[in-house]
């Protein structure tokens, strides 16, 4: 495990995150009532702008209920069991931090969905399944922890036959040393961002050829102002899974974003070639 890696896991180490979550989730009803996906959104999506993100670049990517659908840094698994209930496919997770792939399959439990929704801890940089076995690829929110961003782009081919799709959402650098903490960095030694341009080259030389990009800066800018002008947050936020600084982190990420330090960019690849 290389060292940047291990910088990671301490990052998202969720000390206590099994029992944080089940004494948030009791304003839900009991231990043994079944939650809906939905219930969760506030929740379970680690990045700008939660679920309506994830909810466009699944549209984006074409998903429909024959695929398999592998989410590389699934956090608790808001995404996977968001496309599951949506489209009816088998979505598997994959995350660097065993709390929370333990806490992604309580929340999956709780919902009903272990049938059609697995997680494992794992590396981005070693997944652990063979060759070929997925039609698309989510990665949202976790490339500005990887510094070998080549390798990480050749295991998610490895991931995908030609003609699968590899669908990305992800902050990047757009002018300016960015502003810390952040919610994926306490300090920029933890933080390796690219370009939206350097991005998609680096995906390209992978094996990908562009489908869709789009900037989506502005709508991130929105988000944020929204989440300041609707006052305190609900119950079931991100802090009950990141802690209490957690609304500091977002807040600076807001920051940097208004100030032109930082962009999201949303983009769909399909397949081309073997990876080398």
């Amino acid at each position: 495990m290389t060292d940047d890696l291990n910088g990671v896991r301490d990052h998202y180490r969720a000390t206590g995150l099994a029992e944080r979550l089940k004494a948030a989730l009791a304003v839900l009803g009991p231990e043994e009532q079944r939650l809906k996906p939905e219930q969760l959104a506030t929740l379970d999506q680690f990045h700008t702008r939660g679920l309506a993100a994830t909810a466009e670049l699944a549209k984006l990517a074409g998903i429909t209920a024959d695929m398999a659908v592998l989410d590389v840094g699934s956090g608790v698994g808001g995404p996977a069991r968001f496309l599951a209930a949506t489209y009816g496919c088998n979505v598997t997770g994959v995350d660097l931090s065993e709390p929370f792939v333990e806490a992604a399959v309580y929340l999956t439990e709780r919902t009903g969905q272990a049938a059609k929704v697995s997680f494992q801890a794992g590396s981005a940089l070693a997944l652990p399944f063979g060759d070929g076995g997925f039609d698309v690829v989510l990665l949202q929110h976790v490339a500005m922890n990887i510094t070998d961003r080549p390798l990480l782009y050749r295991e998610i081919r490895r991931m995908l036959q030609p003609g699968g799709k590899f669908a990305t959402f992800d902050v990047v650098l757009n002018g300016g040393d960015p502003h810390y903490p952040v919610p994926w960095a306490k300090t920029p030694a933890e933080s390796f961002l690219l370009s939206a341009a350097a991005t998609c080259e680096a995906i390209e030389a992978a094996g990908f050829r562009m489908l869709v990009q789009q900037d989506d800066t502005a709508d991130a800018k929105t988000w944020f102002a929204a989440l300041r002008a609707s006052g305190p947050p609900p119950s079931l936020n991100l802090g009950v899974v990141m802690g209490r600084s957690f609304a500091d982190f977002a807040a600076n990420l807001g920051r940097n974003l208004m100030e032109g330090r930082l962009g999201v960019l949303t983009a769909v690849f399909e397949a081309v070639q073997a990876n080398r």
